[in-house]
């Protein structure tokens, strides 16, 4: 994996979580309720956290390809199944699908991101 395609994809997740965090402060609290509001936003904080790092993952050498390739893989996945399918089931709401169902969705990701992390934990570990 190389540290332009993390450092690129890191980005694009900042525009959007940046993107997306504007829509819930400006557009979405006059659409749903107070507790959809917190739950989006809680998805777009832990889609800029991820993407910040993604940056510090594609631009660090103490890591080799092989390891951030496994690392990137993990949270790519982890934010599209945690973060997407809050930003999913919060827009339910104002589309009117029942989308409800797919609450499990939520915690699969979760443990996609904490697995990313401890990859990572590891492998800085085995530094010598």
């Amino acid at each position: 994996m190389k540290g332009k395609t993390i450092l690129i994809t890191g980005s694009v997740l900042g525009l959007i979580a940046v993107l997306l965090g504007a829509f819930g402060a400006h557009g979405l609290k006059n659409l749903v309720n107070i507790e959809s509001v917190n739950s989006f936003n809680t998805g777009v904080r832990y889609q800029m956290y991820h993407a910040i790092f993604l940056l510090i993952l594609g631009g660090t050498s103490y890591l080799n390809n092989a390891q951030k390739k496994i690392i990137y893989r993990l949270i790519i996945i982890g934010v599209l199944l945690f973060s997407g399918s809050i930003y999913l089931l919060v827009c339910d709401d104002i589309v009117g699908l029942d989308l409800s169902s797919m609450g499990f969705i939520t915690p699969v990701g979760g443990l996609f991101l904490i697995t990313g992390w401890l990859f990572t934990t590891y492998y800085i570990a085995k530094i010598k």
